[in-house]
């Protein structure tokens, strides 16, 4: 009992406390240079293809349930509490940007961030100086269910704190070993 109270405290002491902001898109500006580097591309549709995306706001007023489903060859399909309309979408490699057609309007994307789990895009342009939201978030289904969006920005935080915990700790292995071989060689 004993060892997990230690060992509880530590990683309490190792835990970074998620930073605080007042919108999604705040908190992403913040976040996405933090988690960025444990992100996938756009180039590995497997992280986004034949996945159920469940679009997340930050908006009080918006209560639907919004899949978006990027499927294989290119169909892109868009289900709005259960009324679905189709589209498509396209990788555009050479500038790593994805094209997203629907009723005949297109939109121009770039990547965020991207994972099993989050699959984030920012709106070409300077989407704050017009008065829309900076970022498109969308969430793995199975995932995002039940959460509100700064619960899934806690969640989003964790890919950092799992991946800075893993060097921290590494960092502490080295220099016990480190200090271990310092001892034995001072005998």
């Amino acid at each position: 009992m004993m060892k997990n109270k230690w060992g509880e405290r530590l990683a309490r002491t190792m835990e970074v406390p998620l930073p605080y902001a007042d919108s999604l898109d705040e908190y992403l500006d913040t976040l996405i240079p933090t988690v960025r580097a444990w992100g996938e591309d756009l180039r590995e549709s497997v992280y986004y293809e034949d996945t159920p995306w469940l679009e997340m706001k930050d908006d009080d007023l918006f209560h639907e349930t919004v899949l978006h489903f990027f499927n294989e060859g290119g169909e892109y399909l868009i289900s709005i509490n259960g009324n679905v309309d189709g589209g498509s979408w396209r990788f555009l490699e050479r500038s790593n940007k994805l094209l997203i057609e629907i009723g005949g309007q297109a939109e121009l994307y770039e990547l965020a961030f991207l994972n099993r789990n989050f699959f984030i895009l920012s709106k070409h342009g300077d989407q704050r100086r017009l008065g829309a939201p900076k970022y498109f978030v969308l969430v793995n289904e199975r995932m995002g269910r039940n959460l509100e969006w700064r619960d899934a920005m806690e969640l989003l935080f964790n890919t950092y704190r799992q991946n800075n915990n893993m060097y921290i700790i590494l960092a502490l292995l080295i220099l016990l070993i480190i200090a271990v071989a310092i001892i034995l060689s001072s005998q």
